[in-house]
């Protein structure tokens, strides 16, 4: 099977686990927003955050690790996976004795209980999706996935609905989801046999030295994220807080088409390093090309279509939330961006790269947040701070990493396709004059401009099929 044959592939394969599913997640937020008030959903927002934000400390980021390291061929895998749960294990008994330390803020009062259990479910479920994934169980990967996500709605629905749960139901569901698929996937795939009492050291020192550099790159990658939702719950309340989480779940889709497409990208990027070095430069020349056009394409859909979609998929309460979702939109174009450009960071092992590039991103967003957060701006100002975060990111990795693979950035087309995001995007959020015409005219400009990359990337497609 040719790379391209197993891009496309793995891409469904994936699509057909994640993407149907997350969808369904997606389209849950007029439920959460039906059972859950503004400031409890700002509330459990910041619990599952906060999770998010221990991961890669409990873990030591070691989950990064066993994904790059399970796909060198002259490795052994037992060694890895064995590296991988011993230390989110003894991660986690040392979480035990430091969790008390949450309760100096009093925003998780009755909730560390939570915090605990949600971060080790997701540890342990991570490691083991992410060995089955780089061993190539593309197909089982995405089967956990479907299974991962309707076990979550369920709950959702148990927990909420029927048992009015409120916050511990919301953050529950979640928990149970990741620990029942890591358990399916520990049983299923027989991983018993790979855990070795006394893994190879020089593996294990490897992927912890590559895997310590992923650490503050994913705390900083979260601070660009998320930090911003404390500050506007610091700063403006935990209403506003509530509505601003909401206004991020229409970028998500975003988030979503990005996140199915780089995990099957990420597997491909790896294992064809190893062939011709220039068909390995034309084949990243020839991915990025389509996948930027895609994300500017779909980033300009939700950018027009923000109000109405806000409208449907939420109550009344939050209807406000769509005034942030046109900045975040954007905002996501580049996360998705520079998640691209980090492929090759993966590809050459240079994790150092990834944590001096999100460290830089981290701080400005901090920076701008403190500025425009309490400014006249308000909750947009942590959308526009997010935004410059994160394009600033994507330019640095840009240019750093054509050092490595220098494939064709497509500048023109980048600059111009950004020049048309944003124009809609201040347009829609300022209520301008003839803004649905200009989102009409900015559409249809950006379809021309990525007319060229979309044609081949449909050849492709049929060709794959044809050859089916």
């Amino acid at each position: 099977m040719n790379k391209y044959k197993t891009l496309v592939s793995n891409t469904a394969l994936i699509s057909l686990g994640t993407f149907g599913s997350k969808l369904l997640v997606f389209l849950m937020v007029r439920f959460y927003t039906g059972y859950l008030t503004t400031a409890q959903y700002g509330t459990a927002d910041l619990i599952t955050q906060t999770a998010n934000l221990l991961l890669p400390v409990i873990s030591l980021g070691i989950t990064d690790g066993v994904f790059r390291f399970s796909m060198d061929s002259r490795l052994d895998k037992r060694s890895v996976f064995s590296a991988g749960l011993y230390t989110i294990t003894l991660g986690g008994l040392a979480f035990l004795i430091i969790a008390p330390l949450l309760s100096i803020t009093n925003q998780f009062d009755g909730y560390i209980w939570l915090i605990i259990i949600y971060t080790m479910a997701s540890c342990y479920h991570s490691l083991c999706s992410k060995y089955i994934r780089a061993l190539g169980s593309t197909a089982f990967f995405a089967i956990q996935g479907i299974v991962n996500t309707s076990l979550v709605i369920v709950l959702n629905i148990l927990f909420l609905a029927v048992f009015n749960m409120g916050i511990t139901g919301y953050v529950l569901s979640v928990v149970l989801a990741d620990a029942i698929s890591a358990l399916l996937i520990f049983i299923r795939e027989k991983l018993w046999r790979d855990i070795i009492l006394k893994p190879d050291k020089s593996i294990f020192k490897d992927i912890i030295r590559y895997s310590i550099p992923m650490i503050p790159a994913t705390i900083f990658w979260w601070v660009t994220s998320v930090s911003n939702r404390y500050l506007v719950n610091g700063f403006i309340g935990p209403e506003a807080n509530g509505i601003y989480a909401v206004s991020y779940k229409l970028p998500t889709l975003l988030t979503l088409i990005s996140t199915v497409f780089l995990q099957a990208w990420q597997f491909s990027a790896v294992t064809e390093s190893e062939k011709d070095k220039k068909e390995h430069i034309d084949f990243f020349s020839a991915v990025w090309g389509s996948f930027q056009s895609v994300m500017f394409l779909v980033g300009a859909g939700v950018v027009a279509f923000s109000i109405p979609l806000i409208k449907i998929l939420t109550t009344e309460s939050f209807y406000s939330a769509w005034k942030y979702v046109p900045m975040l939109a954007a905002a996501m174009v580049f996360s998705a961006f520079a998640n691209f450009m980090g492929s090759v960071y993966i590809v050459e092992k240079r994790s150092k790269n990834s944590f001096i590039t999100t460290m830089f991103g981290a701080v400005l967003n901090i920076i701008l947040n403190l500025i425009l957060i309490p400014s006249p701006l308000g909750v947009q100002g942590a959308a526009i701070a997010t935004f410059v975060s994160y394009f600033v990111i994507f330019v640095i990795r840009a240019v750093n990493v054509l050092k490595y693979i220098p494939f064709k950035m497509y500048s023109r087309s980048v600059i111009i396709n950004t020049l048309i995001l944003l124009v809609q995007t201040v347009f829609m959020v300022c209520s301008l004059p003839c803004n649905i015409l200009i989102q009409v005219i900015a559409i249809l400009a950006m379809a021309a401009v990525n007319f060229r990359f979309i044609k081949i990337f449909i050849l492709k497609l049929l060709s794959f099929v044809k050859e089916k």
